[in-house]
């Protein structure tokens, strides 16, 4: 289809149009629906900043094209940021498609980030990444998921079910755990004093993190609409030690609790042990996580019944906004949650 395009970043009018195209083109997302108010809460009212976008829009007024970055923030040894966007909602319009709409997108949105942005990250699958390594990001390698099965015979079932391509169960799964959102509606007094204990310990670590702050958990656990995160807690001696953040989700005819965010007092193997094993009984056929080495999570994954999935896991692939990454960045500098990495 001819016709000149335009390109401009998005308005509060937008906001309908986008997402009839994201859902034309991405089908519902993480929560089976894209609403107004998941994008509220992913595009303007995440604690790192309000998310950059741009649109290509057709002489007609009919939007061609979209490009979101999610913003982000690492923190590194003795403290620096590293302040990072992240490439996600994507779509072009079947209309316009073949018209160099996606490259425009990202190579304007990667000039209006410069100024203030280091790093660029995203999780791409195999079908986008031959793109993105095309425009100059660099494949890492791959972000490890691990799992404990916790109903081994619904677990057999459910897998040999995958295999053949046999649907799931429609709803999601049942999960005994309680929400995040009810916890944080009244927020343990003590939790203040678990993050600090652990952002002490974590200055040391030289990888690049995510720092768990009160407003940030918030945020990414207790208000994302539509998602039904969970929460665990370990108390010992009148003090809070350790919790968890995750939420059921059907992985085809399986059951799976996504343990997004383990935090444990430093050195507390035996909470990050405990949190594994209640994620696993929390209702689902297996619990799947990330464990970043070197943590207590890691330590204790073993004796918790953790095993690494061979054949899973994320992609992940950067580079900056002006160029390629350093040659001496590599997937070790990093020290991933899942949720940080959870396409949301």
């Amino acid at each position: 289809m001819g016709g000149e395009l335009t390109y401009r970043r998005p308005e509060p009018a937008d906001v309908p149009a986008v997402l009839e195209l994201l859902t034309a083109s991405l089908a519902g997302g993480p929560t089976g629906r894209r609403s107004a108010e998941f994008f509220d809460w992913k595009h303007r009212a995440n604690p790192f900043g309000a998310s950059p976008g741009l649109l290509a829009v057709a002489a007609d007024g009919r939007i061609a094209g979209v490009r979101l970055f999610l913003r982000w923030s690492w923190r590194g040894r003795d403290g620096r940021e590293v302040r990072a966007v992240r490439p996600v909602d994507t779509a072009t319009h079947p209309d316009f498609q073949g018209r160099g709409i996606f490259r425009r997108l990202t190579t304007d949105l990667l000039e209006q980030v410069a100024d203030d942005t280091e790093l660029v990250f995203n999780t791409p699958n195999g079908n986008s990444l031959p793109g993105y390594l095309r425009m100059g990001w660099r494949e890492l390698g791959r972000v490890p998921v691990a799992l404990r099965v916790a109903r081994p015979l619904s677990f057999a079932r459910g897998a040999r079910a995958a295999l053949a391509r046999r649907p799931g169960p429609a709803g999601p799964p049942r999960c005994e755990l309680p929400s995040a959102a009810d916890w944080f509606a009244a927020p343990d007094p003590r939790l203040a004093e678990l993050l600090a204990e652990r952002e002490r310990a974590d200055a040391a670590d030289p990888r690049l993190r995510t720092v768990r702050t009160a407003g940030y958990l918030a945020w990414r656990y207790g208000a994302a609409p539509g998602l039904d995160y969970r929460v665990a807690t370990v108390e010992r001696g009148g003090e809070l030690v350790g919790l968890a953040f995750g939420r059921p989700r059907r992985r085809g005819p399986l059951a799976e609790f996504t343990l997004a965010e383990l935090i444990v007092r430093p050195g507390d193997r035996a909470a990050a042990a405990q949190l594994l094993r209640t994620a696993a009984a929390a209702g689902c056929d297996h619990a799947a996580t990330h464990l970043a080495p070197g943590t207590e999570a890691a330590a204790a994954g073993l004796r918790a019944g953790c095993v690494t999935a061979p054949r899973t896991g994320m992609v992940l692939a950067a580079r900056t906004p002006t160029g390629p990454l350093p040659a001496g960045r590599t997937l070790g500098d990093w020290r991933f949650s899942l949720g940080d990495l959870e396409v949301f």
